[in-house]
């Protein structure tokens, strides 16, 4: 719905006051009362619960669990992240759909929200399990000024945004394994995935595609999965409020990705250390088939993870699979395929 559509506008009404006659609402909006009934009627169908009280008028008494850009909107803070939204019931991809109105010129902030993906991925080409109505599936354009090297850190940055937001649903609970997964009480419950379109000394744009497990129940999890992956609400036993979240992740992301343009990613290496579950721990990392071994001493200023072997040398790694040496890894299961992550 846009500003100019009668039903937005009614809908704007009926949000800033508890009870509005017919008679106000026609007067206000400046159609008949048959028209008032007309778009009451439409709003009902998109899911809004509009109750008629007699000789009072109308009242919104519920408004449906959907990601709509409306009522994301009208929660957001962030100036420029959220503003606009394209809204698919379903999807292929939001990262597919994203990177196509990135190239037709949308606007930095443009976010792409899918209630279900048909063909979800996450990192390193694995596949992201998307059911409908229950979690977040979204992917944000972005246009940094950034050189390409760089644009890596955009994801670190993006996973800082998404612990915070958590934070606030289980505090204490959040971890971040690198480079950008998520964890909840060590299971998986976010991942990341960014793609660009650049050229070889300039970032033409960059899709931050963002999957957060947050009602999903235990059968939405492969029987595999469930002992290595959560939701919100099974680690909680609350049900997450999908607008407030979504809305809330908006205004986190933003004030990370101002940051990161204005000091630098050295700005959120500190915080970003204090969420790292892998910190102090020995680690293998293997990138293409090289594997690296170590101890986990955080990141550098350009968001490359630093180990330091048995000699005490000092190894820096731009990317990898990460797994913990010795004993069950959960963090590293959490990565397997079909995981919960990543909408792209």
């Amino acid at each position: 719905m846009s500003g100019s559509d009668p039903a937005a506008r009614l809908l704007e009404c009926l949000r800033r006051e508890r009870v509005v006659s017919g008679e106000r609402l026609s007067e206000t909006l400046g159609i008949s009362r048959a028209a008032i009934w007309k778009h009451v009627e439409q709003l009902r169908a998109r899911g809004y619960r509009i109750e008629a009280e007699h000789a009072r008028g109308y009242r919104l008494a519920g408004i449906p669990d959907r990601l709509l850009p409306d009522e994301i909107v009208t929660r957001l803070t962030a100036r420029r992240l959220g503003r606009r939204v394209v809204y698919f019931e379903e999807t292929d991809s939001t990262n597919v759909q994203a990177m196509r109105l990135a190239r037709e010129g949308a606007a930095e902030g443009t976010l792409v929200i899918a209630e279900r993906q048909t063909h979800g991925r996450g990192r390193l080409g694995r596949s992201w399990s998307s059911p409908a109505f229950v979690s977040l599936y979204g992917s944000w354009i972005l246009r940094p000024t950034l050189p390409p090297a760089d644009a890596p850190q955009l994801s670190l940055a993006a996973a800082l945004a998404v612990a915070r937001t958590l934070e606030a649903l289980a505090p204490g609970r959040v971890t971040i394994k690198w480079p950008n997964d998520c964890l909840l009480d060590g299971r998986k419950v976010a991942g990341i995935l960014t793609e660009m379109d650049a050229e070889i000394d300039r970032v033409r744009a960059v899709v931050l595609g963002i999957g957060v497990n947050l009602n999903a129940g235990t059968r939405a999890f492969a029987p595999e999965l469930r002992p290595i992956a959560t939701s919100v609400r099974l680690a909680t036993g609350r049900k997450v409020d999908r607008l407030a979240f979504t809305a809330a992740l908006c205004d986190a992301l933003e004030a990370v990705y101002d940051r990161l343009l204005q000091e630098g990613f050295g700005a959120l290496i500190a915080e970003w250390n204090r969420y790292s579950c892998l910190s102090g721990r020995e680690v293998t990392v293997d990138c293409a088939g090289h594997r690296t071994t170590g101890r986990v001493d955080g990141l550098d200023a350009s968001g490359r993870l630093v180990l330091i072997g048995a000699d005490g040398r000092r190894t820096p790694i731009v990317a990898g699979d990460v797994s913990v040496v010795g004993g069950y890894d959960k963090t590293r299961a959490a990565g397997g395929p079909r995981r919960g992550g990543s909408a792209r």
